[in-house]
């Protein structure tokens, strides 16, 4: 499962770069002297990890208590169905409106990372970062389910810190020099997240199946503990 979220974050970096990269070309970093500018790049790049393993912390936990209540398995095929879903039906999804209480904390970020932008201080790109990790995006949303779908918090953020990771990559590569990934290839790319979804979205069905797979589908701890009361 944590092999998916490295994945979700290489492919979708792409779609990021339509998202996120005009803000990572924006950053105010010093391009005449080129170690400060990577470790601002870095500074940056650590900002969005933290935010994003803080959102995996959040909902690794909950699906911490769906584990307690024995509703993992039953958590991991709903998350996988959704993913699909979300797929094959994403004019759907995209109706589906935020509260307004969330819309205010969304335009209070994005209102926080404009002004952190005009400025140069040696903070500014870890906020930039950890602010940037807030704002609304379809692939983070399906990270996020992949975390729910941890038995705990710390395998949350874990999940979540791995998916980010994947990203900085390609969105270090637009910093220094721009929306690059235009044309044919990236047009390749983005016809193969969705694919990339379902298949990620099927493994979330099999794991919660328990259908004894090594790996992918292995059954599920209480009916390995029946069987090994059985053989005594």
């Amino acid at each position: 499962m944590f092999l998916s979220a490295i994945l979700f974050g290489l492919l979708g970096s792409f779609h990021c770069v339509g998202m996120c990269g005009p803000i990572a070309f924006m950053l105010p970093i010093d391009r005449k002297n080129k170690t400060k500018g990577f470790l601002q790049i870095l500074s940056y790049h650590f900002g969005r990890l933290f935010s994003y393993s803080l959102i995996g912390l959040l909902f690794g936990f909950l699906g911490k208590g769906f584990y307690f209540f024995g509703f993992q398995q039953q958590l991991s095929i709903i998350v996988g169905v959704s993913m699909i879903l979300m797929v094959l039906f994403p004019k759907f999804f995209s109706k589906v409106n935020f509260s307004k209480g969330i819309n205010k904390v969304i335009f209070k970020v994005k209102n926080a990372l404009g002004k952190e932008l005009k400025k140069k201080r040696t903070d500014t790109f870890f906020t930039i970062g950890f602010l940037n990790g807030f704002l609304p995006c379809g692939l983070v949303y399906m990270a996020v389910f992949g975390a729910l779908a941890t038995t705990n918090a710390f395998s949350g953020s874990l999940y979540m810190f791995l998916f980010g990771l994947g990203t900085i990559p390609l969105m270090t590569s637009v910093v220094y020099l721009g929306n690059f990934t235009k044309g044919t290839f990236r047009k390749k790319i983005q016809k193969a997240i969705p694919v990339v979804v379902v298949f990620i979205g099927v493994l979330f069905v099999l794991r919660g199946l328990g259908l004894g797979i090594p790996y992918v589908s292995p059954a599920p701890v209480l009916d390995i503990i029946d069987a090994n009361d059985a053989c005594h």
